[in-house]
């Protein structure tokens, strides 16, 4: 690059500032290590990540917009920073099943994460070569932790396309937990060749745990790695191959000789060519050479067709001492398929307002896309919200302004839409955003408050359509097998009956079949989109009744009729909170914090029910519990939380602990908590092994009118 030193890899890059500590969210402890790829991205392993976050090790789940604490150690000092997953690769069983399993499996494959910095790094660190592995190699791994005595020394024994074994000299330090993720490094070429995964550990007493004593025919000091062959090949798969081609301008780019000669003429001279360069230098992570030297015009302008946000940075310096050269190097930059609209500053403070937005909000991103960008061709890929970032910083603007002036590109458009969207604090933040990137592009304000202007009407029609269809079933047991059903549905005027006779009862199988053909009737009278919601209305006892699993199969039905797989299915209790009804304004007021509020687990079966009663009085913010504990304490945990007035709890009717639905749906947003049941559901018609769970969702929107229902005397008192 010449003048511009920027993180090209490097045959002389030193590994002691590749190697990344990844931390534990919960303690800040050390995860795992990482290594890495640019200056602004680092990989390491999908399991890593999880520890990081808390999650099962082998969880698939893409982590969303979770943050990932990392250390950097450059050459002066070692820098905590904020980082995302930018691409996922979960692992995978080698017979192609879903979750690995942690005692069963002993290899596996995917397992990457490729992380992006929040920011730009304080130092510029050359990045390591890498190379293919291959059976003889001297290596050298790292403990997370990166402290220069925590290396180990081993040799490559077997290497195929997928995985490579090595095993530890007998002396000094030998792989173990907390190495995972980082690189396993060629001392002889100065390269990386892998990523370090698992150790293979010795075996344990099956009773104590403990070690046992150690024998001449234990497996010693072996350990496996992901060869740099199966990393290249995972990471194109997963449309990461960005990250493996070296950043070098494109002598034929048609961008290169406009840029050249427009910066000879903007900044003719050294000195002053040369204070534009270090302040964009600083602003992109780059080095340079130091004291009053300057980059050539041609040097310049190749920076600015290899770093996507160079140009934007070069924009952000000029805009106010030379305001009038701004257009033109926009205009030119627009030949090049290089420059994002972006400065770094403005995408760090851009991901940082996201942040700060209720996942359920965010979540809505899409919508805010198909509604302020109606003409747009279909966004390919990655449909997180980064995913749709990147695309939209691609894209135009739309063909609405004065005169010859700029456009309003589209990613500014669709933030004004999402902040439409968004409580007022966050909607002024995101509004502060879109101000300051118009005003660096010269977008004249009456263009922009035009699209704000529309992305106010759009988000008022949004709030007035009509609420989902539900259906509402009043289920109480008759006998074994034999319940009573009283329906009603609701298609946004409040319930009207559709069954009168609450004497005839229906066996589970009936049942459904009576429920289902009511749905079918609701969807022709009110044809939607949208799947109506199913409310079992239940007293206390029937808090566990499996009306997600009444099925409808009769010898002349093509396909069976499971309730709970074919629609968002939940149980609300009106007894609990009718017979304690001091607490009706704090169940209100938890329902309007839905998108704000926090969530709890209980899973600590020591905890008594005082305790949990005066944790929720604690913690008036919490609009939804999730509960793991045994169920002789589970079911009266649940009655609690719903008696207190907590709209929304989770727990799993299974006889056992750890349940994998309630561990599924803490990574499901709020709002979404009844279609992810209902998805879950629907798994365990067909994976009944690899989904276990049997999820009840209790939910009670103090906004939806229930009817009057005929409810059993009250027990003992909660």
């Amino acid at each position: 690059m010449g003048w511009f030193l920027t993180e090209a890899r490097s045959p002389s890059a030193d590994p002691r500032h590749c190697v990344v500590s990844v931390l534990r969210t919960r303690d800040v402890k050390t995860a795992g290590a990482g290594v890495l790829m640019t200056s602004g991205r680092l990989l390491t392993c999908a399991h890593v990540v999880n520890d990081a976050l808390g999650r099962h090790l082998f969880d698939t789940r893409h982590p969303g917009r979770e943050t990932v604490h990392v250390t950097l150690r450059g050459p002066s000092a070692s820098v905590n920073y904020a980082t995302r997953v930018a691409y996922w690769i979960p692992p995978r069983r080698r017979d192609g099943a879903d979750e690995v399993r942690e005692k069963d499996d002993h290899e596996w494959l995917g397992d990457l994460a490729v992380l992006r910095l929040d920011s730009v790094p304080h130092e510029s660190v050359a990045a390591p070569m890498w190379q293919p592995m291959a059976p003889g190699q001297s290596l050298r791994a790292w403990h997370g932790s990166g402290l220069s005595s925590s290396f180990a020394d081993v040799r490559v024994k077997t290497c195929d396309e997928s995985i490579g074994y090595v095993d530890g000299e007998p002396t000094g330090m030998p792989i173990g937990p907390a190495f995972s993720g980082g690189p396993l490094w060629s001392v002889t070429d100065n390269a990386a060749v892998g990523l370090v995964v698992a150790h293979i550990m010795p075996p344990a007493d099956p009773v104590t745990g403990a070690a046992r004593p150690f024998s001449s025919q234990h497996v010693s000091r072996r350990s496996w790695g992901i060869p740099w062959q199966r990393i290249e090949a995972e990471l194109r798969g997963a449309g990461a191959g960005e990250l493996l081609e070296s950043a070098e301008a494109d002598p034929d780019d048609p961008a290169l000789p406009v840029l050249t000669e427009l910066i000879e003429g903007i900044m003719p001279s050294p000195v002053l060519r040369g204070d534009h360069a270090r302040a964009v230098a600083r602003r992109c992570g780059h080095g340079h050479p130091g004291g009053e030297s300057a980059p050539t015009p041609e040097e310049f302008a190749r920076l600015l067709v290899t770093d996507p946000r160079a140009l934007a940075a070069l924009t952000e310096v000029l805009r106010r001492p030379e305001p009038a050269a701004v257009r033109p190097l926009l205009n030119a930059g627009q030949f090049s398929p290089v420059p994002r609209l972006l400065s770094p500053d403005e995408h760090r403070k851009l991901h940082q307002t996201l942040k700060s937005i209720p996942a359920a909000t965010l979540a809505r991103l899409p919508e805010a896309v198909r509604a302020a960008l109606p003409l747009a061709a279909a966004f390919p890929g990655d449909d997180s919200p980064d995913g749709y970032l990147d695309h939209l910083e691609r894209l135009g603007g739309d063909s609405r302004t004065e005169g010859e002036g700029p456009r309003v590109p589209a990613l500014v458009r669709v933030m004004e839409y999402l902040a439409a969207l968004c409580l007022p604090a966050q909607c002024a933040r995101l509004r502060l955003w879109s101000d300051g990137v118009a005003k660096r592009l010269g977008i004249p304000r009456s263009a922009l408050a035009e699209r704000r202007s529309d992305a106010v009407d759009w988000a008022r029609t949004q709030a007035e359509q009509d609420v989902p269809l539900r259906v509402l079933v009043q289920v109480s047991r008759s006998g074994e097998d034999r319940y009573r059903l009283r329906v009603w549905c609701d298609e946004g005027a409040g319930p009207r009956q559709v069954s009168t006779d609450g004497e005839v009862t229906f066996s589970a199988a009936k049942a459904a079949r009576e429920l289902l053909r009511v749905l079918e009737s609701l969807h022709q009278a009110s044809p939607s989109d949208r799947r109506p919601l199913v409310e079992a209305l239940v007293d206390r006892a029937g808090l566990n009744l499996p009306i997600d699993e009444w099925e409808s199969f009769g010898p002349d039905d093509l396909v069976p009729g499971v309730l709970g797989a074919e629609y968002p299915l939940v149980v609300n209790c009106p007894e609990l909170l009718r017979r304690n009804e001091r607490f009706l304004p704090d169940w209100r007021r938890r329902w309007r914090q839905l998108d704000t509020g926090i969530s709890l687990l209980f899973a600590d079966e020591a905890l008594g029910l005082r305790e949990i009663y005066g944790t929720l009085m604690d913690r008036v913010d919490a609009v939804r519990v999730a509960v793991d504990v045994p169920p002789r304490l589970r079911d009266e945990v649940v009655q609690v939380c719903l008696a207190v007035g907590v709209p929304i709890v989770v727990w799993d009717r299974g006889l056992g602990r750890e349940s994998h639905a309630v561990a599924r749906m803490s990574g499901v947003t709020t709002r979404e908590l009844p279609e992810g049941v209902r998805s879950y559901r629907a798994k365990t018609v067909h994976q009944p092994r690899a989904f276990p769970g049997r999820p009840v969702l209790a939910w009670a929107d103090p906004d939806r009118t229930v009817p009057q229902l005929h409810l059993s005397e009250p027990q003992e008192g909660i």
